[in-house]
């Protein structure tokens, strides 16, 4: 057997793996639009929500983003919390008036200067939790959220309703992104697409597997399981936040992570430096920061995307057949994603090039670490991992 017949055989064999034994991640079915809760409780009183917002530089996301939280269809009042992250933009203003125009009060916190070891956004979740945490009637769960997230009116009901009938110390959705520019319809279906494959969602659900995973733009989670599990301390300088939370909160209770309808995310990438910039904030961070993963990844990412479209267009029988068998399924595998985000099935084919741009995205992400600019954000390079 020659090498080229190999590495075509193994191409082949990852997406039959991939497809068939990796907790069918590729199909979406983890969404609150299957089996959904039953919103209706009998007797029992909706429990306290406080929403906790972090935001910095914020202010032409908060009309929209703000807005949606307070126009939420909630059985009982929230609280919401706002922690200006300190922000140059009047985002502590915006936040008011948008509050005043809908005739609700929310919570301004003018966020105090980052402790050592603490990334940013996770500083600003803490104090606006302790906040939550200290009120006189402290809520029962925590609505972490960013500034940038949109809510249907009845999201926040669908939310607590899903969290309570599974018994979830969390429960996240993966907010639907922008998806209209050029360059979102080429990209991102394919970072839900990989985020999936990284965690299958129906792993995250099952309590016998490690997998854990949540999407940081909303997370409800149950106050006083955080607090056992030692609260945001306990995560103080992870740049993938909501993985990282997920990962305490699993070792708790169960946790649940799926699609939806009813939370997207406000912020546009119109770009591919738009999207490049997003992903390389954290995909070295997602690699543990090892120069030893980043190779792993790029022999990974080669074998799994890159061989099978080559090997179908310039390899000699039989490998040619397993390239194109290989590419076929892979097309296969991103259309239900695809489907989700109503982008055209001809992208399907693409995925191969797609890869190809983020693990670009990726080394650019460990370039930009050893330049000593890993996690930069709005103008803020993040905290690096404590060194033990």
């Amino acid at each position: 057997m020659t090498i080229e017949l190999v590495i075509a055989v193994l191409a082949l064999a990852i997406w039959v793996y991939l497809l068939l034994f990796r907790g069918g991640f590729w199909r979406g079915r983890e969404s609150d639009a299957r089996d959904p809760p039953l919103t209706r409780q009998s007797g029992e009183p909706w429990p306290r929500v406080a929403a906790v917002v972090p935001a910095r530089n914020e202010a032409a996301m908060l009309p929209q983003g703000l807005g949606s939280l307070l126009a939420q269809d909630y059985a009982r009042p929230i609280t919401i919390i706002l922690v200006d992250d300190q922000s140059e933009d009047g985002t502590s203003d915006v936040a008011r008036r948008v509050a005043a125009a809908a005739g609700r009060e929310v919570v301004v916190l003018r966020g105090q200067p980052r402790p050592p070891g603490w990334t940013g956004k996770v500083w600003a979740m803490q104090q606006g939790i302790l906040h939550a945490s200290a009120m006189q009637d402290p809520p029962q769960f925590l609505l972490l959220t960013d500034a940038d997230i949109g809510y249907s009116p009845d999201a926040l009901t669908h939310l607590v309703a899903r969290a309570r009938s599974g018994g979830y110390v969390l429960t996240s959705l993966m907010a639907k992104l922008n998806c209209e520019s050029f360059a979102e319809r080429a990209l991102i279906p394919a970072f839900i697409f990989f985020f999936q494959m990284l965690y299958p969602f129906a792993w995250v659900a099952r309590p016998s597997m490690s997998t854990a995973a949540a999407a940081g733009g909303c997370m409800l989670v149950e106050r006083r399981t955080l607090e056992r599990a030692g609260g945001m301390a306990a995560i103080r300088n992870a740049l993938i936040d909501d993985c990282a939370l997920a990962t305490v909160m699993k070792a708790e209770g169960p946790i649940w992570l799926g699609l939806t309808q009813r939370v997207s995310s406000l912020r546009p990438y119109p770009r591919v430096e738009d999207i490049r910039r997003m992903v390389a904030r954290s995909a070295y961070a997602q690699l543990r920061y090892s120069p030893l993963l980043l190779a792993a990844t790029l022999v990974g990412m080669t074998a799994s995307y890159f061989a099978a479209p080559m090997l179908a267009i310039f390899g000699d029988y039989p490998s040619w057949t397993f390239g194109v068998a290989a590419w076929v399924l892979m097309a296969i595998a991103f259309q239900p994603t695809l489907r989700f985000y109503r982008s055209s099935p001809f992208w399907g084919p693409a995925l191969p090039l797609i890869a190809a741009a983020y693990l670009v995205f990726t080394v650019d992400s460990a370039y930009q670490h050893w330049r000593g600019r890993g996690g930069m954000w709005k103008g803020r390079a993040q905290a690096l991992p404590e060194k033990r």
